[in-house]
Parts: C-alpha cells; structure tokens; sequence
C-alpha cells in the first residue's frame, strides 16, 4: 500500500502510543498528540514514550505534536483519551476536523452526565463528522511487542469500517469490520464494570470456580443489556463482547480487574485504584441506570456500583448475590 494517507493520534498514553505504531506501517505521517508540551519534547527528544509504554521505539512516520490543529490534515483521528475527556477533547476539534475526517473512538465508557455512549457524544458536539469505534481484547504491551491481537472496528457505514481496517491493520494486528457501532461500544463499556467484579472474587479469594461463574453471569447481564438496545448478538458474542470480557476479567494487566482485586482483599473503594485510571468504576452508576430504565437486570453490575459507592460491604455483596431467588438459566 502507498503511505498517502496521513493519520492522527489523540491520547499518548500506551494503547495511543501502540496504536500508532502499528498505524505507521499504512500512513505516511502520524501525528501522536499529547496534553502536556513537555511529554511531547521527551518524546521528541528521545523518540521514546517512556512515561507510558518503556522500551519502545517510536516509528519514524511518527511526530510527536501538543498542538490540537494538527488533526487538519489527518485523514482519520483515533481518539484514545478517557471516555470522560471525550466530550472536552471533541469540542476542541471543532473548527479543525476535515468533514470526510472519521473519528474513531478507542474509549471504553459511557459519559456519566448524558448517558451517551461515545459516537452520541461526537454526534451532539460535532454533527455529521463520521464516527467509528475501535474496540476489542488488547493490551498495549501486547500490541507493541508485536505479538498477535485481534479487535473489532465499527462504523455505521461498512465500507468506512473496511476502509480503517485496510489503513489500520498490521502484520499481528487483525481487524473484524462491523457496522453495529452500538454494540462495539456497550461491549467495551459494560466489561469494564464486571471485570471489577471477577477482580473482587478473586482478591477475597473465592476460587476459581467463582470467578467462571461471575464471568458466565456477567456475560448473561452484557447481551441483555446490548440486545435491549439494540445492538447485534453476534456482537457481542465477537472479539468487543467476549473477547474483551474474557481477557480483562482475567489479567491484573487490567486496571478494572486490579481494581477489583483489591477491593476483595479490604482496600477502600477511594485508594484501591492506586492512582490509576478505572473506566470501569466511571462507568458503573450510569450503566446501572441505563440498565434499570431499560428494565434489564444486573445485579453483578448493580453490586459492583454499590461497592464503589460504598452502599455495601463486598462480604455482603456476595452474600446477597448468591442468595439471589433460583432461576432458569437465561
């Protein structure tokens, strides 16, 4: 493929900074945008990121940049910065954004305020730019290691969805286009929230058996809450859904499982985090709710806000889910 196209990446954290890595083998420029001018000189300095993925050579096509109006000349823009920031982080491309530009939104959240899921939110502040997600079971380590990962991109239009795939794609960087934007993005969402609850099975020690169990209840929780808004089944049986939901309930790689982890083993809701961030305990209030207006129950969901909210204590959390009614299985 000829490097035409130009790229840019807004977030350097490390699945920014991977993520643009592999972008550089499909794009003649990439711009890495951060917040901070001194991180952008580091990195400039160094062609290093090394405040969030060490060890990691910057590509050449990457340019390090903390100037927003470089995203005039991009083709597509990855945003990659929190699912809270993304309305801020969008209103400042206002002005900016080429109108064939896609934005692809790599968050896992939902805004607390609005309840929207990240293309409503591009929607509501900039109305008519493309919208697409990016989503899947990744860890940026992984993907810069250059060991094999496999996501999902959607967009409302699949032949948008399989033009990024063509432009993002690498050598042990695979993607599954879909058209079911909804559904990408509530599988990336909700898991986050219900990796917080195998975390908390498995830092009170509850065994192996428990955390299979909360991972098969907590997938039963996701496809009703999807399927009730609409998004497709196989979706979230796919690689944004299960695939996602497998891998961060599983790893202490995960900041929503480590999270859990410790609030298991005692540690206060407000410090268990360790200072990093959870979009899992940001997202578990307004998925509940969305839940309950939606009439869909999860109560894994609903005990894991109640935890983080400190309603309950994680001993009787766990009592009060396994002494839920008996039911069929659904």
């Amino acid at each position: 493929m000829t490097k035409s196209a130009t790229l840019a990446v807004l977030g350097a954290g490390a699945w920014g900074t991977a993520l643009a890595n592999m972008a550089a083998a499909n794009h003649a420029r990439v711009w890495l945008w951060a917040h901070d001018p001194a991180h952008v000189e580091e990195m400039r300095r160094s062609r290093r990121n090394e405040r969030r993925l060490p060890g990691v050579m910057l590509a050449a096509e990457i340019e390090p940049v903390a100037d927003l109006s470089c995203v005039g000349a991009a083709d597509h823009v990855l945003a990659v910065v929190p699912a809270q920031n993304f309305r801020a982080t969008a209103e400042r491309l206002r002005g900016h954004l080429r109108p064939d530009a896609t934005v692809v939104n790599c968050a896992k959240g939902i805004e607390r305020q609005t309840g929207f899921y990240m293309h409503e939110v591009l929607a509501d502040v900039l109305p008519g730019q493309p919208a697409a997600a990016l989503s899947g079971p990744s860890f940026a380590v992984d993907l810069a290691r250059g060991l094999p990962t496999a996501v999902t991109l959607a967009a409302e239009r699949i032949e948008r969805a399989e033009l990024l795939c063509t432009r993002l794609a690498a050598r042990h960087f695979r993607l599954y286009r879909s058209s079911d934007l909804i559904g990408v993005e509530i599988g990336g969402a909700a898991k986050n929230v219900l990796a917080i609850a195998c975390g908390v099975a498995m830092g009170r020690k509850l065994g192996a058996s428990a955390h299979a169990a909360l991972l098969a209840r907590g997938f039963a929780e996701l496809m009703r809450f999807a399927k009730a808004q609409g998004a497709r089944p196989e979706t979230i049986m796919g690689l944004s859904g299960l695939g996602d939901l497998a891998l961060t309930c599983s790893s202490p790689q995960s900041r929503n499982y480590a999270l859990g982890f410790a609030l298991g083993e005692g540690e206060a809701p407000q410090t268990a985090s360790h200072g990093k961030l959870s979009e899992g305990a940001l997202t578990a209030r307004v998925l509940t709710e969305k839940a309950r207006k939606l009439g869909v129950e999860m109560p894994i969901a609903e005990a894991v806000t109640a935890i983080l909210e400190k309603r309950i204590e994680v001993g009787a959390a766990i009592e009060a889910l396994m002494s839920r009614p008996f039911k069929a299985e659904a």
